[in-house]
């Protein structure tokens, strides 16, 4: 058990790594968009997801741990866009 946990803890830890250039891709898709209104996009948000879906199966990840998983990562990115679109407009 210990080693299963060491691996989690180290693929947690390359997560975080991606996480934080995802999240810099959001902040720079807010400097570049040329208003908020663009910055919630349904059919990109849909296009993603599947997307994801259609990497997960080959990766062997059950799409109902990756759908739920990226539809919350999406939300969350979107917020921090707004905040990041915010910030730099005023």
């Amino acid at each position: 058990m210990a080693e299963v946990r060491q691996g989690v803890d180290a693929l947690d830890r390359a997560l975080v790594v991606l996480l934080a250039e995802r999240q810099r891709y959001m902040d720079a898709a807010a400097r570049i968009k040329p208003s908020r209104d663009v910055v919630h996009d349904d059919a990109r948000i849909e296009d993603v997801v599947q997307k994801v879906l259609a990497a997960a199966a080959p990766a062997g990840l059950s799409p109902a741990i990756a759908e739920p998983v990226w539809r919350l990562l999406i939300d969350r990115c979107i917020a921090h866009e707004f905040e990041t679109w915010d910030r730099t407009r005023t």
